[in-house]
Formats: structure tokens, C-alpha cells, sequence
């Protein structure tokens, strides 16, 4: 029963690094790669909708962050036209149903801290051209338009031209991810949203005191604004002891957060980045990622009916897996995706 209710509920994954491993390989690859490592994995998996956020690594920043921003939208582009039998680039709700319609995986494109664009906010409307609709801007450190959740004892707000690029992302239609954003800076958004904001992938930070997840305040107020919270599967977010980091912790993160949120409000981030990691490091700086990367069984999409038979075992409703597993961002992509203000 578990299983046929995941593959006829609609699943969509808020993050997926799948870019970064498939921009690592030259152009002409692109659309083959995607459709000979990733496409089998997401159909696998059941996933209808696919979040791809466009991650810009140590390497490429300052100075050619703007550039590799621009390679990686091309890259999903190439991909989408390259496999237009299997997927589609979604620019609006309306292009994610048309997807869903011909049994196509809706593909989203995000931006994850946007360095690319720094303080230069009108940049945001060139990305909206290009086919962004949902961006954060801030990951673990500091950028000209916020803090990241690493720099949680700063306790600094959006700066002006944060203020002006949540703004503008309003304007636009492209949703506001919160995710990896600084504690206050996330307080700041939600005084400041006018339309929902997104976490693309946090847990609860009841349940794991780990900077880069939400606090139940912080859940309420995403949930306030008509948003939800994906909740993020690395062990490292879930448990301090990766004994714990079981398939039932993930589901006591997916409980709690559905208890402070509303069953309207939770989805599904997993960050599913153990492959891509592996794909893209080379055999020398193996040692330098020292962490667990996945719970047993989530490595990847392919596992991702685990999760809905851990949901079902835990006692949760199907009508409520069925809108954490994915129909709660359905809803949220139908109304904010590239609506204009």
C-alpha cells in the first residue's frame, strides 16, 4: 500500500545538487549525462517535480561566479531540450501541470546564495529571463545582501540591498528561499514578505540544535505567509549522533515540523548530494569531506518510498503524506511561480 500511494501522489524534491556533477562534464554531455545517471534515478523515485538549484562552488568565486551562474542555467536548459520526451523547464504553475499532464518530470531552475549577482539586484530580473524562479541569498557565509546561518553571532539583518532583492523577487514572481539564511535574517524576511517564502531544505531545530535548521518560531512565520518548509534528509541536520540518523529521525523532523507548521505547509528537501560529491571530488581531496552524506536507503532519489512507508508505518493520514511528499509545493509553485506583482 505504502508504494502505490507514493507513486500516485505527486513528489516533488525541493534540492537536488544534480547540476553541479552534470555541468562537470563538457556540454555536448550534458543532455546524455542527465539522461543516463540522473533521469533513471528521479523516475525510480517517483519524483514529479525537481527542484534544480544552481550551487556555485569556493573555485569559481569572486570573480567568475557570475560566469559559471550563466553555464549552469545553460546546462539545464540544454538538458531540458535534450530530453523534452521526459522532462520539461517549468516557468510558471501553469508549465509545471502541462508537465505533470504528459508524464513529464517538471524540472524548476533555483538559485542557492546567488553570488553571481552580489549586490547588483536588478540581475534578478535577467535571471527571471533565463528561467530562475526561486533563490536564496546567502549559504554558510556572509554576501553583500545577507548573513548565512553560519555567521548565526553577527545577529545582522538583510542589508539594503537584500531588502531590495526580496523586493524585487516579489516583483518578479521568483520565491524567496530562506534556507542556509542567518537566523535574524530570516526574521527580517518574514517581517518584511509581502507574498510566501520557501525553505528549500531545513529541519527543526527542536529536534537538532544545528545552525542551518529552522526554530519552531521560524516555522510558524514561513507557514504565516502561505510558504512551506522542505525538510532537509543529511544526517548531519538531523542527529548530533549519527547512530541516530535513522529513517525514523527523518520522520520525527517530518512529524514535528508538520505539528508547528500545519499538514498544508511541510514538503520534502532532501539534498540528496552523496553522489555528486563522490562524481565531482577528485581521488585526492577524498579526505576532505570526513561526513555522512545520506541515511541508508536515501542515497539518492531511487530511495525515496522509503519515505512514504516510514510516513505510513508512523501512523500519518494518506491524504497528508500526499502533501508533504509533494502536493504542498505543487500548490505553492501553482500560485507564486513567475506571477508578476
Amino acid at each position: 500500500m505504502p508504494l502505490a500511494l507514493h507513486h500516485r501522489s505527486i513528489v516533488a524534491d525541493a534540492h537536488n545538487d544534480l547540476l553541479m556533477a552534470v555541468t562537470a562534464r563538457p556540454p555536448h554531455r550534458w543532455a546524455e549525462f542527465f539522461r543516463e545517471r540522473w533521469l533513471p534515478q528521479l523516475r525510480d523515485g517517483g519524483v514529479d517535480v525537481q527542484v534544480l538549484p544552481v550551487f556555485i562552488g569556493d573555485q569559481f568565486r569572486p570573480d567568475g561566479a557570475l560566469r559559471e551562474t550563466l553555464r549552469m542555467i545553460e546546462c539545464a536548459h540544454t538538458l531540458a531540450e535534450g530530453n523534452a520526451d521526459a522532462v520539461r523547464l517549468c516557468l510558471d504553475g501553469a508549465d509545471v501541470d502541462a508537465a505533470l499532464a504528459e508524464d513529464k518530470i517538471a524540472l524548476v531552475l533555483a538559485l542557492e546564495s546567488a553570488p553571481g549577482v552580489d549586490a547588483n539586484v536588478e540581475l534578478f530580473a535577467t535571471l527571471h529571463r533565463l528561467g530562475v524562479r526561486v533563490a536564496s541569498i546567502a549559504h554558510w557565509g556572509r554576501t553583500p545582501l545577507a548573513d548565512g546561518s553560519g555567521e548565526d553571532a553577527t545577529g545582522s539583518r538583510l542589508t539594503a540591498a537584500g531588502i531590495e532583492a526580496l523586493a524585487e523577487m516579489e516583483r518578479l514572481g521568483i520565491l524567496f528561499d530562506v534556507s542556509h539564511l542567518s537566523a535574524s535574517g530570516v526574521a527580517h524576511v518574514l517581517e518584511l514578505a509581502t507574498r510566501p517564502v520557501i525553505a528549500t531544505h531545513s529541519s527543526a531545530r527542536a529536534l537538532r540544535d544545528h545552525h542551518r535548521n529552522l526554530t519552531d518560531d521560524q516555522i510558524r512565520g514561513i507557514a504565516a505567509t502561505g510558504g512551506t518548509v522542505c525538510v532537509n534528509f543529511l544526517p548531519e541536520f538531523l542527529a548530533a549522533d549519527p547512530a541516530d540518523c535513522t529513517l525514523d529521525r527523518l520522520a520525527d523532523h517530518i512529524l514535528h515540523i508538520t505539528d508547528i507548521a500545519g499538514a498544508d505547509h511541510v514538503g520534502l528537501g532532501p539534498d540528496f548530494i552523496q553522489e555528486v560529491i563522490e562524481d565531482i571530488t577528485p581521488p585526492c581531496c577524498e579526505d576532505r569531506y570526513d561526513f555522512e552524506w545520506a541515511l541508508p536507503g536515501l542515497e539518492g532519489p531511487r530511495g525515496l518510498p522509503l519515505v512514504t512507508e516510514t510516513l505510513h508505518r508512523r501512523g500519518l493520514a494518506e491524504d497528508t503524506i500526499s502533501k508533504i511528499l509533494g502536493g504542498n509545493v505543487l500548490d505553492l509553485f501553482r500560485k507564486e511561480l513567475g506571477r508578476p506583482a
